[in-house]
This record gives structure tokens, sequence and C-alpha cells, in this order.
């Protein structure tokens, strides 16, 4: 009998862990390159078309820097909290209510345009860091739970932009389909490289989360909570203040992906405006390891994961639930990954008794 145990890692050397992670990527290629030919299909020819069609031309790049860009905005501010251990599920809402401030400006406000962009990523990222505010509140001081909080506000923020698209926030002069007005504009983001510059703030904010989280004393106090919340109370440290500013600080990065979006790319705000990005955030997160710079890396990867996934539906007619099968396979592989780097499997060899028969 050879029986399996489970056993945590004490540490795990560097090298191991990119080995481990780089035999998860190779193997869910090799899983999923396996159902795509059980499917029909060369693997081949859907894998390369994929890297193809997310990085074959600068109109591609482009595009998958666009997926990109919200994507690791939103991701450095779940990371901020997820690095305190305080689970934010809210970035949509966060998103949603950034969105809706940074709209209230564009559409109220008359102002010349370095004025007005500046006013509407101040006003978004109060307006998410106010809505992470919430829950943080009652975590430090009732010992809510944060996770289901959190995920309330998102539907709540949702539905009052719904309610602003149908309602009070109408375009009169949209047929069909209710929509907000759309911006001025001196309320639309510039361009450089093709491509709004929102890649260039979140290229900074990379640079300026990591210096936040790993060389600054705020985070280094959210690191201690994170890890032990009796060492840091022992240690002096104010738990509660830590806990809000820090939310407050990652619901502001995600409201600032809400402004990015409104300007940039949707040039109004609409209730679909989040798209996901701050549930796949959550993901992108995890897989970097709470670290800023792998996170970049991460949300590229997966940017290009999705726009290569767009590119074979329509270059190959691949259908899309085939193109989310790929997607998910690799995810499922990359985050199988990280339980054989917390633990490891042992094998144990018992002696058999033998019966007394005689």
């Amino acid at each position: 009998m050879i029986p399996l145990k489970i056993v945590k890692r004490d540490d795990l050397p560097r090298n191991k862990a990119i080995l481990i992670r780089t035999l998860s990527v190779a193997l869910s290629i090799v899983f999923a390159g396996l159902v795509i030919a059980l499917l029909g299909y060369n693997p081949i020819i859907v894998f390369t078309s994929m890297v193809k069609g997310a990085l074959g031309t600068t109109i591609r790049i482009q595009q998958t820097t666009l997926k990109a860009i919200p994507l690791l905005i939103t991701s450095l501010g779940i990371l901020v909290a997820f690095k305190m251990k305080f689970w934010n599920i809210g970035g949509e809402g966060q998103i949603m209510m950034g969105a809706f401030a940074a709209t209230a400006v564009a559409l109220n406000l008359d102002l010349p345009k370095p004025l007005m962009l500046l006013s509407m990523v101040v006003a978004a990222m109060v307006m998410g860091g106010l809505w992470a505010f919430i829950p943080a509140f009652f975590k430090a001081k009732m010992g809510t739970n944060e996770t289901i909080f959190t995920l309330m506000l998102n539907y709540l923020a949702i539905k009052f932009v719904t309610y602003l698209q149908y309602g009070p926030w109408k375009d009169p002069s949209s047929q069909g389909f209710p929509k907000i007005a759309a911006f001025s504009d001196a309320a639309i983001l510039p361009s450089l490289g093709g491509v709004h510059i929102g890649w260039i703030i979140a290229l900074v904010l990379v640079v300026l989360v990591y210096i936040f989280l790993n060389h600054t004393k705020k985070g280094y106090e959210i690191s201690v909570v994170g890890e032990s919340i009796e060492t840091a109370r022992y240690a002096g440290m104010n738990i509660s203040s830590i806990i809000i500013i820090s939310m407050m600080l990652s619901g502001g990065l995600c409201g600032l992906t809400g402004m990015i979006q409104a300007s940039a790319v949707e040039k109004t705000l609409s209730a679909s405006l989040s798209a996901n990005y701050g549930f796949t955030a959550i993901i992108t997160t995890w897989l970097a390891g709470l670290n800023a710079i792998a996170t970049l890396f991460v949300c590229v990867a997966f940017a290009i994961l999705v726009q290569g996934g767009n590119y074979i539906q329509i270059s190959m007619q691949v259908p899309a639930s085939v193109a989310d099968m790929i997607q998910s396979i690799i995810l499922f592989f990359v985050l199988g990954s990280e339980f054989f780097l917390q633990y490891k499997v042992t094998f144990h060899k018992y002696l058999k008794v033998k019966k007394e028969a005689k």
C-alpha cells in the first residue's frame, strides 16, 4: 500500500518555483492541444493563429494593449488589498463608481482639456476610494465579512449606473437603446502610439505600487497586517487605519480604471463598462503572487490570450465556446500550479504486518 500524503512546503527555491510554473504552462498547452484535436481542429494552426491574432500586426498589438490596460490597473488595486489579506471582490463596483464620478465631471463642467482630465481622474479615484471605504470601515470597526460586503456593493453600483442610463442621465437624442450622452473632446484621453495614454499611466502605476508596497513604511505595515494581525497589534500598529487606508487606495485605483474606460474607450458611461475586469483581476493578481512587476506580465499574457481567442473566432470560424475553453484550460493548469508551489505530495510505504499464523 502506497498512500499519498499532502505536506505544506516550508520554503521553495526560486528555480523550482519557476520550473513548476513552466511545466504547468507546457502541460496546459499540450492538454488544450489534445482537446482542440479531438474537436477536429489543427492545434498548431490554432495556437499560431492566436499568437498572430494578438501580436501579428501593429493594430492587433494595439488591441491587445487596450485589453491589458484596464486589467493591469485594476489588478494593481486588488493587489494592495490582497497584500493585507482583505479580500476585495468589489473591483467591479469601484470601477463603475469611478466611471460615474468621472462622467459627472465630464458632463457638467466646462473646463480646458488638461484641467478637465485631471478633475476626472481625481473624482474617479476619490469616488472609488469612498466606495471601498464602506466595507473597509465595517471590517475595521465591526469585523464584518469583506468578501460578501464588497461583492454586494458591485451589484448596487451596476444597478445605480443602469438607473442613470435609463433615467435622469439618458440622452434625449438617443434612439432605440437608452444611452448617456457622449463626452466632449475635452474629456477624452489623448493617444500615444495608436493607443490612449492609459498604457503610460498603467506602467507608471506598476512602479509606484511596487515601491509603495516594498520600500515604504506604510507598505511594510500592510504586509505585516497581512501576515499576522496579532503581530501588527503587538508592534503598536493602528490596524483599523491600515485597513481603511489600503482599501481606499485599492478602490481608488479601480476607480481610475473606470475613468480611463469611460474617457478613452466608451467615451461615455454605460452599465457594461466594467466588462468583468474587477473579477478577472482577482485571477491575475493571484497568479502574479501579489507582486506588482509580475502582475504586469501576467496581465499582458492574459490580454494576449483573450485577443487571440477573439481572433480565431473570426479567422478560423472557431466557436466562441471553444476559444473560451482554451483560455479556461490554460488558466486551470496555471492556477493548479499554485497548489504545488504551496504543497508537496509525498509517498509513504508502510510495512505489512504479518499475521500470526502459528
